[in-house]
């Protein structure tokens, strides 16, 4: 009778107990959760009341303004979760096939930064404005931290004071995925270049209480993620970047998958036997599953060289098998 009284209850209202219910078990998505409480108002505002039938979320799963023929599909895959859970409650709830709209697609083989165009990304955040301010070593600092550690750009601008020692080497992650906390040892050639940033920003602003944001700028104490993509669409339209010539056009996301693409390049230069780092590597990059680290070995031609040379090895096929 309990659970008859959660289903009837408005939607909104049954779906933010579903996203409090998930956020207790670890599970958290911004994406997805937004996408819920658009669910939930959708079928509210229409006057929906007791189990949600199928019409009722194609009705909503299909009516997106998307060019993009994989989006109603992944709008499906979105839902299904809490269908099947208002399903288990009332009995009568349709939960749609995961196939019934098609494919939600594949994803986008990354844009892997060379080492020439890490230089030219923040040659260009140097000269952004104002001339000489803080700004400009901000960003500067903050592309060359997610190049070499793989920080999400969420991580990086949720970093607090207190969440940085430069003492010790390590920086604590508290707005890891699903709301994990880890810890990111640097390496030592990070060290000064974070140093002068913070040196420079202590100059200008004086010591930072623990809680305040790390990286900040003259206009911002805390800065948006949207005010970051700003900083780095100037930078990347300076130097007329686009998707030319490229599997797509640089992001930011992309410093991230190039910290992965190189480390695994460069422990197959030295020999390292790769599939038993990638555990830690996974743990390091803060992923709830190994699986989305060997995501790359098949989703990046710089990395399937690598994969066909270790089938070649293993098969006994070297001299067929060319990286």
């Amino acid at each position: 009778m309990a659970g008859a009284e959660t289903v009837t209850a408005p939607v909104v209202a049954a779906v933010e107990a579903y996203i409090a219910m998930r956020h207790g078990l670890g599970y958290r998505s911004v994406t997805q959760d937004r996408s819920l409480r658009a669910f939930a108002r959708h079928l509210d505002s229409a006057g929906h009341d007791g189990p949600i039938p199928l019409e009722a979320t194609l009705g909503w799963t299909t009516a997106s303004t998307s060019t993009d023929p994989c989006n109603p599909a992944r709008r499906l895959a979105t839902v299904r979760g809490f269908l099947r859970h208002l399903a288990a409650l009332d009995g009568a709830t349709e939960v749609p096939a995961s196939d019934l709209l098609g494919s939600t697609g594949h994803r986008k083989p990354p844009h892997v930064y060379t080492d020439g165009e890490i230089a030219d990304l923040l040659d260009a955040a140097a000269g952004l404005d104002p001339a000489g301010g803080l700004r400009p070593l901000c960003y500067v600092t903050l592309f060359a931290l997610l190049a070499c550690t793989g920080l999400r750009i969420s991580e990086a601008l949720a970093l607090s004071y207190g969440d940085v020692d430069l003492d010790a080497g390590v920086i604590t992650v508290r707005a890891g995925k699903r709301g994990l906390t880890r810890l990111v040892p640097l390496h030592s050639s990070a060290l000064k270049p974070l140093g002068d940033y913070l040196a420079e920003r202590i100059r200008l602003f004086g010591t930072p209480a623990s809680a305040d944001a790390f990286f900040r700028t003259e206009a911002s104490e805390r800065i948006s993620y949207s005010t970051a993509h700003h900083a780095f669409s100037v930078a990347r339209r300076r130097l007329g970047w686009d998707a030319t010539g490229r599997t797509r056009a640089p992001r930011i996301h992309d410093l991230r998958h190039r910290m992965v693409v190189r480390r695994i390049q460069t422990w197959h230069a030295e020999g390292v036997k790769v599939d038993t780092q990638i555990a830690a590597l996974a743990t390091y990059l803060g992923h709830i599953e190994v699986r989305d680290v060997y995501w790359y070995l098949s989703a990046v031609p710089e990395l399937m060289a690598i994969v066909a040379e270790r089938f070649g090895a293993f098969s006994g096929n070297e001299g067929l098998v060319r990286p």
